[in-house]
């Protein structure tokens, strides 16, 4: 019986390992993202899954490594506030400018709920930091690179890629809301080029951004920042 599943799941993870395979379910997770909301994510979390299993639960598959933990922490919390001033002080207002402002209805009830703000940062913990960056770092961004010849120049092509499919995985907070969430999943993909395995330093600063932008929320100052650069430009 051990040995009829541990045959089993070597073909799982050959077959979930080819190339084709990892490529067709980033497109079609993107095509579901575009015109079907969340079963895009959906998907990457049952096949991120699997291979996981098919590889014996081995995380450095996924950039996932033992870190040295005073760096990576330190490392993260400036990562974190760095991404937030550049998104909040430049990227957003120009963004909204164009496109109209980021669509936040779908966490609206946070605001001075503190249920409602405590159950959302744990979220933004397990599905925000830990999640996605298996997800769309771990999975699609390293896969990518790899399968395009695990070059600088592919490792930055993925991330591209990768920032993409991310952005369109938050269709729901509209057009402002996709190319926003790109250029900060952009900006995780250079930080992961840079720590390739040490996936741990972007689950912590995905986190920590999650936890400062769902306080803001939380406090009814999500927009503080925007609106005060908005004011400022007119």
């Amino acid at each position: 019986m051990q040995k009829n599943e541990r045959s089993f799941s070597k073909k799982v993870e050959k077959f979930t390992g080819k190339s084709l395979f990892i490529i067709t379910v980033i497109i079609v997770s993107l095509l579901l993202s575009i015109f079907a909301g969340q079963l895009g994510t959906i998907l990457f979390y049952i096949v991120v899954l699997i291979t996981l299993w098919a590889k014996r639960w081995d995380w450095k598959y996924f950039g996932i490594t033992k870190p040295n933990w005073s760096i990576t922490i330190s490392k993260a919390f400036l990562f974190a506030i760095g991404i937030f001033i550049l998104i909040d002080f430049l990227a957003q207002p120009l963004i909204e400018s164009y496109f109209g402002k980021i669509d936040l209805s779908e966490v609206s009830g946070i605001q001075g709920n503190f249920l409602n703000y405590a159950v959302f940062i744990i979220l933004g913990w397990i599905l925000g930091g830990f999640c996605e960056e298996i997800i769309y770092r771990g999975y699609v961004l390293k896969r990518l690179a790899i399968i395009l010849g695990d070059t600088n120049k592919a490792w930055l092509l993925s991330a591209v890629i990768a920032s993409i499919v991310f952005g369109f995985a938050h269709s729901y907070q509209g057009p402002s809301g996709i190319i926003a969430t790109a250029i900060i999943a952009l900006l995780f993909g250079l930080i992961f080029i840079f720590n390739r395995n040490n996936l741990i330093v972007l689950v912590l600063t995905h986190g920590i951004y999650n936890m400062i932008t769902i306080t803001l929320i939380y406090l009814g100052k999500a927009r503080m920042i925007t609106d005060w650069v908005h004011g400022f430009l007119k």
